[in-house]
């Protein structure tokens, strides 16, 4: 999205969205999410708005790591529903054509 900002302090950002914590706005008030757009080198980008002063940020999310796709696919071996890796037990993966995708943070972490 050409028009809104970047966030800093991504990392510490990250931690909060993925605990599913409010997050504060650069300019006061908080972010709301509008959403989550996948990209194509597998990482995605989450979209934000300032509940007070409507300016728009952007979030860039990590695209899965081997770690993260190793315990997605354990869990479909042992015949588990498989979870988000960064959002937990709140967040069951979804199919999205052929891969398994968190709806909250967009990114795939397996093949069905």
């Amino acid at each position: 999205m050409a028009n809104a900002l970047q966030l800093d302090n991504e990392k510490q950002l990250l931690k909060q969205y993925y605990a599913g914590q409010q997050i504060e706005s650069p300019n006061g008030g908080f972010l709301i999410r509008l959403g989550v757009r996948p990209r194509e080198d597998g990482a995605a980008t989450a979209i934000f708005e300032c509940n007070t002063s409507w300016i728009r940020y952007e979030l860039v999310i990590r695209k899965a790591t081997r770690t993260e796709r190793k315990k997605v696919k354990d869990a479909l071996a042992s015949g588990e529903d498989p979870v988000c890796p960064r959002h937990g037990s709140a967040a069951r993966l979804v199919r999205a054509g052929k891969e398994l995708v968190c709806r909250d943070c967009g990114i795939a972490y397996g093949k069905v």
